[in-house]
């Protein structure tokens, strides 16, 4: 007997809307070009926004193309970080 498994990889971009690694690549597969057509379509960067680097990863040129905006919730820390390079630039 034979046996054949599957590895499916099922990593999470987005922990607060449990969206993952393969639905971020289908988005960007059917013409999602920015950060705000994530957000839109998949909730991406919508909540905390830690992930919004990491989306904007998968984007064409692998850069955001715009600014997230976030909602803290009341009493919530902000933590401020200098612009990369790349952002600087562009």
């Amino acid at each position: 007997m034979t046996w054949t498994f599957k590895i499916i990889s099922l990593m999470y971009i987005c922990i607060c809307n449990a969206v993952t690694e393969r639905q971020v690549r289908a988005c960007v597969d059917s013409g999602a070009a920015t950060l705000d057509d994530l957000q839109y379509e998949l909730g991406v960067a919508s909540c905390c926004g830690r992930c919004a680097e990491s989306a904007c990863s998968y984007l064409p040129g692998g850069a955001c193309h715009t600014v997230a905006t976030v909602a803290l919730p009341a009493g919530a820390a902000s933590e401020i970080l200098p612009a990369s390079a790349a952002q600087q630039a562009a």
